[in-house]
């Protein structure tokens, strides 16, 4: 299996083009081209104790990517996108005032084919094989900055079962996106969505890129259930092969209120639990992590409350923090910045709120939100300090009515204590445009 992937999709292709070049031609004419052009300017200004001892940091980057996805032909279809990140000249002369989350290794602009997948439809059944995006809880794109983490991998996807979705997948190799390089190769990171070896732009090994050492890479198997009204159910069983077992659970309901049509109450729950399994690459595993939220929107007007909780084991990797190397970030509380609802010894909290302008002729989405994590001394980042992290933050969305696929965007975040007297001002303009 572990070969399996973009090797094998130019093979097959390969051999679908000597078998029937006429109706490969005709796949080729209707395919279908898609893409984003992003342009990204960051600023973070530091303070607090530490944070005034330390160099605030900007960039400006554009870049996107750029996709072609061939017409079926006999249920096989190829799909391949270009990726690319690139200072706009604007950066400061000075290395080390440079915000390295937009670029790859060295601060660097890169290219990469993070796309070139081979996929099969047949009925209520799908099959993708090569490197492409994934959107899963504990395997996903991330995509914060630049560009996203990518994968490769070969998923199996199959809707036969009534109100059900069926998944299977492996995935052999990970590339992390941009927002790899806020992060070293440390316990901060393999909390965060990155892993031990952290190197961005670039396909690995996927247990390589967790923990140092090649793997038999990362298995899957999930289901996810919609046959409940209003409500959806999903299972997730990640088998990373040598290092850990990891599932994931999670219960989503919303129904209406009796007093109101207009209000729709929700609520969900979500459960990570974590072991060691094979050579115990990563040591002794064994975590516990869950969470819940509830909220409702009343016409435009949307807002929540979330709480999760980690257990904590002195005797096991990271002290019983939940370790998630591969992109995924599917926690309720976690900030924009701070994710530090997956350490050990750890309780968040976290309060939303949104308003959408478009029933008042402009076509503005506004999201505001405050997040605290308790951490407790067990954690593995700072062991044996317990402190109160806090942060909170702004989203716009604006798409102009003039520009069609036009979106612009200004984000802040604002910590408090990231640790211990770290803070910072951050914000992000971007523009995206989609085609």
């Amino acid at each position: 299996m572990k070969k399996l992937g973009i090797g094998l999709s130019l093979a097959l292709l390969s051999t679908l083009s000597v078998q029937a070049a006429d109706s490969l031609e005709e796949a080729f004419a209707n395919a279908k081209t898609s893409g984003q052009i992003r342009t990204f300017y960051i600023t973070r200004d530091r303070s607090g104790t530490v944070g005034d001892t330390q160099t605030d940091r900007s960039a400006f980057a554009g870049g996107g990517h750029l996709k072609i996805e061939t017409a079926p032909m006999d249920g096989l279809s190829f799909g391949a996108a270009f990726y690319t990140t690139h200072s706009l000249g604007f950066d400061d002369d000075t290395q080390d005032k440079v915000n390295a989350t937009l670029y790859g290794e060295d601060k660097k602009g890169y290219s990469i084919l993070g796309e070139a997948y081979l996929k099969y439809a047949t009925g209520n059944t799908s099959l993708t094989i090569g490197r492409q995006k994934l959107a899963t809880p504990l395997a996903g794109a991330d995509d914060a900055r630049m560009l996203p983490s990518l994968f490769e991998a070969a998923v199996l996807a199959n809707t036969d079962v009534k109100d059900t979705t069926l998944i299977a997948a492996h995935i052999t190799k990970f590339q992390a996106g941009t927002f790899s390089n806020a992060y070293g190769s440390n316990a901060l990171a393999i909390h965060s969505g990155y892993g031990l070896n952290n190197i961005s732009g670039t396909f690995m090994n996927a247990g390589n890129y967790a923990v140092g050492k090649d793997t038999d890479g990362v298995s899957a198997v999930a289901a996810i259930y919609k046959g409940l009204p209003n409500t959806t159910l999903q299972i997730w069983d990640y088998y990373a092969h040598d290092i850990l077992n990891a599932i994931y659970g999670q219960a989503d309901v919303k129904w209406n209120c009796l007093i109101s049509d207009s209000v729709k109450p929700f609520a969900a729950a979500q459960i990570i639990s974590q072991s060691d399994v094979g050579d115990k690459l990563a040591g002794d595993v064994d975590s516990l992590y869950y969470g819940v939220k509830a909220g409702a929107k009343i016409g435009a007007f949307g807002a929540y409350a979330a709480y999760s909780q980690t257990d904590s084991d002195t005797a096991s990797a990271v002290n019983g923090g939940v370790i998630s190397p591969w992109g995924g970030m599917p926690a309720f509380t976690q900030g924009m910045v701070t994710r530090h609802m997956f350490f050990a010894d750890t309780s968040a909290f976290k309060v939303a709120g949104s308003y959408n302008f478009k029933e008042m002729g402009v076509n503005l989405n506004t999201a505001l939100y405050y997040a605290s994590f308790d951490v407790g001394a067990d954690n593995a980042v700072k062991n044996g300090v317990d402190w109160e992290a806090e942060e909170f933050g702004f989203d716009f969305k604006y798409y102009p009515a003039a520009v069609k696929n036009l979106q612009l965007r200004l984000r802040g975040n604002f910590p408090t204590d990231f640790v211990e007297g770290l803070d910072w001002s951050e914000y992000r303009f971007i523009v995206n445009y989609n085609f």
